[in-house]
């Protein structure tokens, strides 16, 4: 019998750790070979990591949510025949539940404390009051005690008030016997509202791992270096509305049906035309603006595991359809697990969008290290003055940010202007440039 290692693999070009999001097996499994023992999570996706060979599992090299650097090991197999590493327990073995608990050196064993008398008991110093404690308001003891009321601070004697409790009844677990909000907990007694409820003090705590960690690492990144300026503008999009539905009932059957979103891509592509700075990358380390010619659209997509952006290529020679399609296509790629890592990677630009949940104006933040975010708001139907009466129209706020290092004001402002004009006059995005 032989000990075998399994390293974490070069799971990517320029990756040098990862984090561990999955365990599919436990100390004490029997695998088979090329089986998947695990996953872990890079910058760019999700990657399960298979057994080269057959064994059984003597030892996990980390638990869900350490990061592991390329080349460390990962899982020790007891194999058939020799292995590749010698019996010896790795450095990190205390990770693995079932290892022996380090020695610790014995102490001498106390000396009983002496038997005093209750003249000679020493003078015990006053209690520190917990936090919790400390939160409270002063009260008078010598005149709570004094007329033989029970100590409570008057928050905590008027929840027992509203809670019908009789404070004579609770047990004060503060300072003197005095009866704290916790004591009120433990009684049963919290504010009611109607019945016999009592509330709930439960506290779960949920440990923030792979895709979570990822998006939550991404925003702070975002909001820490990038100074955002947002703005808001509304947009009639009856036109576009009927334009799409025509467009659905002539070609929906052989091509594809239509949202709204493949329109907006179009406009995007010939609004940084305009504004070829928005369609940019900055290096901050570098102080460098990286300026594309091909305009990669990445679409902010919600999956049960969080938020995910596939990215659409090279839509500056798409059509419509072209756009719908590979939406479609990536959508699903990312709601299914199985997107490549090649295509959540690569965004020069990003849309995002709540769809009908969206509110009626949002502050989308960056994905860096672009420069700009479209966020697209819910479509409501709203009264509008057309200089002579109010008509009901179609209605639809953007949301746009920009990185206000790279990207002026005025340049800001002339990109969300011809997103307007070309999506009140959506004729203009049919034509091919």
């Amino acid at each position: 019998m032989g000990i075998h290692s399994i390293r974490l693999p070069d799971v990517g070009e320029g990756v040098a750790e990862a984090e561990l999001v999955e365990w599919n097996v436990k100390v004490g499994d029997t695998v088979l070979e090329d089986e998947v023992i695990g996953a872990v999570m890079t910058d760019k996706a999700a990657v399960e990591i298979p057994t080269s060979v057959a064994g059984k599992v003597t030892w996990l090299g980390g638990e869900i949510g350490d990061v592991i650097a390329v080349g460390a090991e990962l899982l020790r197999l007891e194999i058939e025949g020799e292995g590749n590493a010698d019996s010896a327990a790795p450095a990190v073995a205390d990770k693995n539940p079932e290892s022996p608990a380090p020695a610790v050196a014995e102490k001498p064993a106390a000396k009983p404390a002496d038997k005093t008398t209750p003249a000679e008991a020493p003078v015990v110093s006053p209690t520190t009051p917990s936090p919790s404690e400390s939160l409270q308001p002063l009260v008078n003891v010598a005149a709570t005690s004094n007329g033989g009321k029970p100590l409570a601070a008057p928050s905590v004697r008027k929840r027992a008030r509203d809670s019908g409790i009789d404070l004579r009844s609770v047990t004060g677990s503060g300072p003197a016997g005095r009866i704290l909000h916790e004591d009120l907990d433990n009684h049963g007694g919290g504010p009611v509202t109607g019945g016999s409820k009592a509330p709930n003090t439960s506290i779960e705590e949920i440990k923030v791992v792979g895709l979570r960690r990822l998006i939550a690492n991404k925003m702070s990144q975002s909001k820490k270096h990038i100074p955002h300026i947002t703005i808001v503008e509304e947009i009639d999009v009856t036109s576009l509305e009927q334009t799409r539905e025509e467009l659905n009932a002539s070609y929906e059957a052989e091509r594809g049906k239509l949202t709204v979103l493949p329109f907006i891509m179009k406009a995007v592509v010939e609004a940084v035309r305009l504004q070829p700075v928005i369609n940019s990358l900055y290096d901050d380390e570098a102080e460098v603006i990286k300026q594309y010619g091909g305009v990669h659209i990445g679409i902010a997509t919600q999956t049960e595991n969080g938020l995910m952006v596939p990215v659409v290529r090279h839509c500056e020679v798409r059509s419509l359809w072209d756009n719908a399609n590979e939406v479609k296509r990536l959508s699903a790629g990312c709601r299914d697990g199985c997107a490549e890592r090649d295509e959540l990677s690569g965004s020069t630009i990003t849309i995002s969008s709540l769809g009908p949940l969206g509110a009626i104006a949002t502050t989308p933040i960056i994905n860096h290290p672009e420069v700009a975010i479209v966020g697209i708001n819910k479509m409501v139907t709203r009264p509008h003055w057309d200089g002579q009466q109010f008509v009901p129209r179609k209605m639809m706020n953007i949301s746009c940010s920009f990185d206000h290092r790279v990207v002026d004001g005025w340049d800001a402002a002339v990109m969300v202007q011809k997103l307007k004009a070309l999506l009140e006059k959506p004729a203009m995005l049919l034509v091919e440039a």
